[in-house]
């Protein structure tokens, strides 16, 4: 079993790349048209949780991993539809939103669940 710092560590980790990936793969990495689109906003959801998880609030935890599933379907349509560029963005959207929700989840299990001595 993961220990809450470990998951807390891989949130934090996690989310953050998530959101400057997204930033990024918009802005100037594989934009859907030339000079950056308007799809670059769909890192802001992201900034949203990120001092609630900064400050292991459990609740934002909760929530977190399921705002990271809208991100996991974006890059699953994405690899799927997509080109070269984008194709290997998106793979890493989808690591990263695995990632965030695992990492979630073990924090809220540690809270709930707690470890006990052998």
């Amino acid at each position: 079993m993961i220990s809450r710092r470990a998951a807390y560590f891989s949130a934090c980790v996690s989310l953050i790349l998530l959101a400057l990936l997204c930033a990024a793969w918009e802005a100037f990495i594989a934009p859907l048209r030339p000079g950056g689109s308007w799809l670059t906003l769909k890192a802001v959801p992201l900034l949203v949780p990120l001092f609630g998880i900064l400050r292991e609030k459990l609740y934002t935890y909760r929530w977190t991993s399921l705002l990271s599933l809208a991100y996991f379907t974006e890059g699953t349509v994405r690899a799927w539809s997509d080109g070269a560029p984008a194709r290997w963005l998106a793979c890493a959207e989808i690591a990263l939103s695995i990632a965030l929700f695992a990492a979630c989840l073990a924090y809220v299990r540690s809270h709930t669940h707690p470890v006990r001595a052998a």
